[in-house]
C-alpha cells in the first residue's frame, strides 16, 4: 500500500470512528433521537440583533421566536403573537401574545419582553444592523401583560414582517450592557430548542424544549458541528458523523448518484433565497470610477461560472432579488453583458494603457487588486479563480486571499480593510433593501460596508417601504434594479440552487416554497 493510500485509509477509519462513537452520535442511548448538521462557519454572537452571519442565524432560529414568522408557503403567520389587528389606515398593529409561553429559564414571556426588544434595538448604543425597521415606530406600548401595540407615523410596508425579529428576555437584559451579556455565548430563548453547550471550533449543542408552545420537537438533540472544509464534511456525512449538509454541485451531480448513497440519504434541490456577488470597496479611488466597475462586470462570463462551478445548478443574478419573486425585474436594461471588448474600451476611457507583462497601467500603477473570500466554500474559491482568469485577459491583475470566516468579518469587513470581496447575501421575503443599500447604513457593523451612496436609490428605497400599494412598490424596486445595474457597486454573479442532503433515517421532511427546514420540529426518526 502506498503512503498516500495508507493515509487515506487511516483518515477513513478515523471518520468512521467519529461517525460511530463520537459523543454527538450517541443518540438513542441517551433518550431520544438526535440530529447532527455540519457548518463551515462558526456563529459570531447568539444575541440575534448583534449578529448578521448565517451561522448565528441558524442557531438563533431554533432558540428564539419572533412575534410572526413565514409559513411553508411564505405567508406570515403567528409565532409568539397568537393574533393581531391592523388599523384601517395601516398605521397601527395590536398584537395579542400567546399565554403560557416560558423562557428557557422558566420565566413567563410577556409584553415586557417585546417592549424591551424594541427599545434595545433602537438604542443608539446598541451596535445592530437591524434598527432601521424599528425606528419607523412612532410609539410602542404594552397596555397589559399580553398585549403589545405599535403605531407608525406614516405607512411602512414591511411593518408586520419586521416583527419576525427574535424577541429577547427582558428579565435577563434590561438595564444591562447588551454587548457584554453572557447571552452572546449562552442564549436563553422561548424557542423549540434549549442551548446546552458551545465548544469553540467544534460544535454547539441544543436540546429539545419539552415545554415549547407547539409541543416538544421530535428530535431530542440538535448538534451543530463546525467543519470548515466541505470535503471533510462530506466524508463525515458518509461515515455517519453528520446527518445533514449542503452539497456542492460536484457532490450533488457526480458523487451522490449511486444506489447505496441514495438508499442512505435523500437529496433536495430548489432555488436558494440567496445570491453571490463581487463587492467593491467604494472608499478606494480605484473603484470610485464607474467605468472600472462596469468593465470588470463586462469581463466576467457569468454563464461560464454557472456551468463550470455550479454545473448548471443556478441562475445569473441581475440584481438583489430572487428570480420569480414579485419584485424581480426579468430584463434589466442597464446590466452589462459579457463583452471583453467593451471592458477594454471602458478601461481605456478610464485612462488605462497596456504596460509590462500584459497588465494595464495608469500613472505608472498597475491595475491590480485582491479578491477576498471565506474559507471552506469551494464554490466561491473556484468562482474567484475563473474571475481571475477572465480579468487577466483584459489586462487586470487579480490576487485571491481566502480567510477564516470569523477573522474575515471582524478584521477585514467590519474595519473596511478590503479591496474586493466575493460573498453572498440571503434574500429576505420582503423586498425592502434599506439595511444593505441605504447610504445611512455604512456605520460599524452595518451592512452597507462597501459604502455605496446614491441619493436617488435612497429616495426609491424610502418610497418603496413607505406605501402599501403593491404596484407602486414594484415600480420602485424595478427602478432600483436599473440603478444598481448602471452603477455596479456589486457585480451580481449568480443565484445558486440549494442542495441539502439528509440521512434517510430522518422522516417528516416536507419540501415547500420555504425550503425544507420550515417544519424542523416535526422531523423524526422511526
Amino acid at each position: 500500500m502506498s503512503l498516500a493510500r495508507a493515509v487515506c485509509f487511516l483518515l477513513f477509519l478515523f471518520l468512521a470512528a467519529c461517525g460511530k462513537d463520537a459523543p454527538w452520535n450517541k443518540a438513542q442511548s441517551q433518550g431520544g433521537a438526535q440530529f447532527v448538521t455540519g457548518s463551515i462557519g462558526e456563529p459570531s454572537n447568539l444575541i440575534p440583533i448583534l449578529a448578521s452571519d448565517s451561522s448565528s442565524s441558524d442557531i438563533s432560529g431554533l432558540v428564539y421566536n419572533g412575534l410572526v414568522r413565514y409559513d411553508k408557503n411564505l405567508k406570515l403567520e403567528g409565532d409568539l403573537a397568537e393574533s393581531w389587528e391592523v388599523s384601517p389606515d395601516g398605521l397601527q398593529i395590536t398584537f395579542h401574545l400567546r399565554r403560557g409561553v416560558k423562557w428557557h429559564d422558566g420565566h413567563d414571556f410577556t409584553s415586557r419582553d417585546v417592549l424591551y426588544t424594541y427599545r434595545v434595538t433602537v438604542d443608539p448604543k446598541t451596535p445592530t444592523a437591524y434598527a432601521e425597521d424599528f425606528k419607523q415606530v412612532q410609539s410602542a406600548q404594552a397596555p397589559d401583560t399580553y398585549t403589545f401595540r405599535v403605531t407608525y407615523a406614516k405607512p411602512f410596508a414591511p411593518a408586520l414582517a419586521s416583527w419576525g425579529m427574535p424577541i429577547l428576555p427582558a428579565h435577563l437584559l434590561e438595564g444591562k450592557d447588551i454587548t457584554k451579556s453572557p447571552l452572546s455565548r449562552n442564549p436563553v430563548g422561548t424557542g423549540p430548542y434549549i442551548f446546552k453547550e458551545w465548544v469553540p471550533g467544534q460544535r454547539l449543542v441544543l436540546e429539545a424544549n419539552p415545554k415549547y408552545w407547539e409541543g416538544a420537537p421530535h428530535l431530542a438533540r440538535y448538534v451543530y458541528r463546525i467543519i470548515p472544509d466541505n470535503s471533510t464534511m462530506y466524508m463525515e456525512l458518509k461515515a455517519g458523523g453528520v446527518d445533514m449538509m449542503g452539497l456542492s454541485p460536484v457532490q450533488y451531480q457526480r458523487q451522490t448518484t449511486g444506489k447505496e448513497f441514495l438508499e442512505r440519504f435523500n437529496k433536495y434541490r430548489y432555488p436558494a433565497s440567496a445570491y453571490t456577488y463581487l463587492g467593491y470597496n467604494l472608499r478606494l479611488p480605484l473603484f470610485q470610477d464607474v467605468r472600472v466597475r462596469r468593465a470588470i462586470t463586462c469581463a466576467i462570463n457569468k454563464e461560464e461560472i454557472i456551468q463550470g462551478v455550479l454545473l448548471g445548478m443556478g441562475q445569473i443574478a441581475h440584481g438583489p432579488y430572487k428570480p420569480g419573486t414579485w419584485a424581480y425585474k426579468a430584463k434589466v436594461d442597464n446590466d452589462p453583458a459579457y463583452d471583453p471588448a467593451r471592458a477594454q474600451a471602458l478601461l481605456q476611457e478610464a485612462g488605462y494603457r497596456m504596460g509590462a507583462g500584459g497588465i494595464l497601467e495608469k500613472d505608472g500603477k498597475p491595475l491590480s487588486f485582491t479578491i477576498m473570500t471565506n474559507q471552506g466554500n469551494d464554490q466561491r474559491l473556484k468562482c474567484a479563480q475563473i474571475i481571475q482568469m477572465r480579468l487577466k485577459k483584459v489586462g487586470i491583475d487579480v490576487k485571491i486571499r481566502v480567510m477564516e470566516w470569523a477573522s474575515f468579518l471582524t478584521n477585514f469587513i467590519d474595519k473596511g480593510k478590503f479591496e474586493v470581496v466575493l460573498m453572498g447575501w440571503t434574500i429576505s421575503q420582503d423586498p425592502d433593501l434599506y439595511d444593505v443599500w441605504h447610504s445611512s447604513k455604512t456605520g460599524p457593523k452595518e451592512l452597507n460596508f462597501i459604502h455605496y451612496l446614491n441619493p436617488e436609490l435612497d429616495r426609491l428605497i424610502v418610497e418603496g417601504r413607505g406605501t402599501f400599494d403593491m404596484a407602486k412598490r414594484r415600480d420602485c424596486y424595478y427602478q432600483i434594479q436599473e440603478i444598481l445595474a448602471k452603477d455596479q457597486p456589486y457585480t451580481f454573479l449568480y443565484v445558486p440552487d440549494a442542495l441539502p442532503v439528509v440521512t434517510s433515517r430522518i422522516k417528516g421532511i416536507e419540501p415547500a416554497p420555504a425550503g425544507i427546514m420550515h417544519n424542523f420540529i416535526k422531523w423524526y426518526v422511526d
